[in-house]
């Protein structure tokens, strides 16, 4: 993995990671904050596992959302100290599935999850959609 970032005055850098352009802003009105981009990566990493799981398994599975919300210290260092993640699944899946997949992505997958610190809790929720449902 290759990371280049480039000071672009304030509290802000530019630069692109593999290849792709990225901003991080700590003012957040160009991109996000460093723990905001944190948090966006730990809520993708397990919502691409929880797809990709669903989707292998033969199920029904029509879309995901992640919605994530994140408590931090007051003081610094101000890490990530506690994370809900919700999933919102639309499909006939069966929540014995959905289980699964959440747990496949928490214990054995998800690299951004393994690379917080070990003492931040993650609770997670879920919610399971008919395709025929209204959203």
């Amino acid at each position: 993995m290759v990371v280049e970032l480039r000071w672009d005055g304030d509290l802000r850098f530019k630069g692109n990671v593999a290849g792709t352009p990225i901003v991080l802003d700590s003012g957040s009105h160009e991109g996000p904050t460093p723990v905001q981009a944190l948090a966006a990566s730990l809520a993708g990493c397990m919502g691409m596992d929880v797809a990709d799981i669903l989707r292998k398994g033969r199920t029904d599975f029509r879309g995901l959302e992640v919605h994530l919300v994140a408590e931090r210290p007051p003081d610094p260092p101000r890490y990530l100290k506690a994370v809900d993640l919700r999933f919102v699944v639309t499909g006939e899946v069966s929540a014995d599935r959905v289980e699964r997949a959440i747990a496949l992505s928490r214990e054995r997958y998800c690299s951004v999850w393994h690379s917080l610190r070990p003492d931040t809790t993650l609770r997670t929720s879920f919610e399971i959609r008919s395709p025929t449902a209204p959203a």
